[in-house]
């Protein structure tokens, strides 16, 4: 049976990050995401390294995953990967690269990075889920707000509503890049295709752990997680 791994990994996390280098160019993509996989990996998600093959065990999908440093060091913080791993991003023997690979690394559900596809897998996942009578575990996608300019994502949240997809949660971390905005922020762009939403700081981690926990039966939940503007 698939627990949480109840932890604090604020003490070890910025030292970790330090070891990751040769990505910088995606360091404020990697580091806008900082807050949400820390709340999602100490509280929320019911996966340990011992559980990562559980068919019982929630899956995080990174579909932002062109700046994975922060999940590489979130994912050694909490034991999935060693943490000298981080010391060679992208070399030519590390498992690091700079788009995740679920061949390469413990506890990464999907290869990720091409913008667009995560939360497509998202909504197949918990489907599958569905399908097979698995109804504890929860599916969590991690996207950033500029990935609402594809078109794939627009019919994961029209599919999602439309078949009640009660164990979806997606989480956008709004950095103010997308190019396309919606009349009453984000949010409304889910809450129209029947998701319930929130809206929240996303530097609170009080405000995220509940937004993250606060999903309804028999509909999908997104979190508009607001983080400093890239510009």
């Amino acid at each position: 049976m698939a627990t949480t791994l109840t932890t604090d990994s604020t003490a070890a996390l910025p030292a970790l990050i330090r070891r990751l280098t040769g990505d910088e160019k995606h360091a404020p993509s990697a580091h806008s995401t900082v807050g949400v996989l820390q709340v999602l990996y100490d509280r929320v998600l019911r996966i340990t390294p011992d559980t990562a093959d559980d068919p019982e065990r929630d899956r995080f999908l990174l579909s932002k995953g062109h700046g994975p440093v922060a999940y590489y060091a979130v994912l050694a913080a909490h034991g999935f990967i060693p943490d000298d791993w981080l010391d060679d991003l992208a070399g030519p023997g590390s498992r690091l690269g700079h788009h995740p690979d679920r061949t390469l690394v413990p506890g990464v559900e999907i290869g990720s990075g091409s913008l667009g596809h995560g939360l497509g897998l998202g909504v197949g996942t918990a489907l599958g889920l569905r399908a097979q009578g698995l109804l504890k575990p929860r599916v969590y996608v991690l996207l950033g707000d500029a990935e609402l300019d594809e078109g794939s994502n627009h019919e994961a949240i029209a599919y999602a509503g439309a078949t009640g997809l009660g164990s979806l949660t997606a989480i956008v971390v709004d950095n103010s890049s997308t190019t396309h905005g919606w009349a009453g922020g984000i949010a409304s762009r889910f809450t129209v295709n029947g998701w319930t939403a929130d809206t929240v700081d996303g530097r609170d981690h009080t405000d995220l752990y509940v937004a993250l926990t606060g999903h309804r039966p028999g509909r999908p939940h997104v979190v508009v997680a607001r983080v400093e503007s890239r510009g």
